[in-house]
């Protein structure tokens, strides 16, 4: 692997967090995803399911997890399914994890081979009360291809029809929100990653080039230190197009004047940095420039300081949109009399400002988490603001990922140049 995977002892705490949250007597099992298929023999690079990654750190096609803590013989407690390795698949894909190395790998004793999934599978059920089954229950979750976890749910209950059928989704949810030590070292790997490329995008970016180059030197950077590449489809997006939210084109030519919005994170180990920093192509911001700039890092500021363990998201949320109305009012692109008139459903300020301001972030870019409970010590967030401008072509976006502590946060970004005064230095 090009990154250094996490201890087993984290993956088998895991597992055990999520076994104590079980019904009592049942069994649960998790999928890998799929290799997806493109045209011809092609195909997708492939993405590991992270319900099965974090519990067992197997980062392989074709693998399933199975936890029964009830079961009767203690071996069977904890077992792991992996694809067959052979000579010819040696040869043809590389080597696929042995059983010892998928045990290193995961702490998980007892490994079969995929193609015994049923016959185990059927000496399992008759001790099991219920069977916990997966699915991706993301809010913001559009899935139109059917998963390795969606057929093996849909032959389950075909199969099976007479099992009580549990949902795992919500304890993964709380159980990934809250962040591990050993993974937040990750993810302040995938930052620092984000940190060094951006660094060497301040010294490329220029009038006259265009935005997929200024995305290849974050791809260079990204790959010359072990990411796989961006956590997420990259926004590089000039001019006009820094006030389309989910601008992914990236073929304009960024000119003399524009500001450049970049919205780009480095993956590593599957753990994923989210970062969107806004620059002048020339190097100089323009009073106007500046004073936007300005006002959405105050609101970035202040939107962090809201976070700490007991705040309810909604709440933060609001609070969030009270900064930026202030700012908008200063700015003069709103007035106290739009504020005092506005729907409370859409207040005045989503003219300038749509999209919410923070998310999880996790094995997931936007991560898994329960929104109707208060935020949690371990808790990883972004704060992202904006302010976007249509009819000046300006498009204002400044978003770090912060670590909510005992006592409030940790910028995992703080050694990022944000002042413009620091970006103008760097570029020059």
């Amino acid at each position: 692997m090009r990154y250094p995977a996490l201890p087993s002892t984290f993956y088998a705490a895991a597992r055990q967090r999520f076994a104590e949250a079980m019904k009592p007597g049942a069994l649960a099992v998790f999928c890998s995803n799929d290799i997806m298929p493109t045209s011809a023999d092609g195909h997708m690079p492939f993405k590991q399911a992270s319900d099965i990654f974090y519990l067992s750190g197997v980062d392989q096609e074709e693998s399933i997890l199975v936890i029964f803590p009830g079961a009767f013989h203690a071996h069977h407690r904890e077992v792991l399914f992996v694809k067959e390795t052979s000579e010819s698949i040696a040869i043809w894909e590389g080597a696929k994890l042995t059983k010892a190395q998928a045990t290193d790998l995961s702490g998980v004793k007892t490994v079969y081979w995929l193609g015994e999934f049923e016959r185990v599978l059927r000496t399992l059920l008759p001790e099991a009360a219920a069977v916990y089954l997966n699915a991706n229950e993301h809010t913001r979750a559009v899935v139109e291809v059917e998963t390795r976890e969606m057929r093996f749910s849909k032959w389950f209950r075909e199969h099976y029809p007479h099992y009580a059928i549990e949902r795992s989704a919500p304890i993964m949810h709380r159980l990934r929100a809250v962040k591990h030590p050993d993974e937040l070292v990750q993810l302040q790997r995938a930052v620092d990653i984000t940190r060094s490329a951006f660094l060497r995008v301040l010294k490329f970016i220029k009038p006259g080039v265009k935005e997929y180059e200024v995305e290849a030197e974050f791809a260079h950077e990204f790959l010359r230190h072990g990411s796989r590449g961006f956590a997420y489809t990259p926004i590089i997006a000039s001019g006009f197009s820094s006030c389309v939210l989910h601008y992914i084109d990236n073929d304009k030519v960024c000119h003399e004047g524009d500001m450049l919005l970049m919205d780009v994170g480095a993956e590593f180990g599957n753990y994923n940095a989210d970062m969107t920093r806004c620059v002048p192509v020339n190097g100089r911001f323009t009073p106007r420039q500046k004073e936007v700039y300005n006002a959405v890092l105050r609101v970035m500021r202040g939107a962090a300081s809201i976070l700490r363990p007991g705040v309810l998201l909604h709440e933060y949320h609001k609070e969030v949109g009270s900064l930026m109305e202030k700012e908008l009012v200063d700015l003069k692109l709103i007035t106290m009399d739009d504020i005092r008139n506005q729907d409370p459903a859409w207040p005045a300020y989503k003219k300038y400002f749509m999209h919410g301001t923070s998310h999880f972030l996790g094995l997931d870019v936007h991560d898994v988490g329960d929104w109707t409970i208060p935020v949690q010590e371990g808790n990883v967030f972004t704060v992202e603001p904006g302010i976007y401008i249509r009819e000046e072509n300006l498009g204002i976006r400044i978003e770090n990922n912060i670590v909510i502590t005992r006592d409030g946060h940790t910028d995992m970004f703080a050694s990022f140049p944000i002042e413009p005064e620091e970006i103008e230095a760097l570029m020059a």
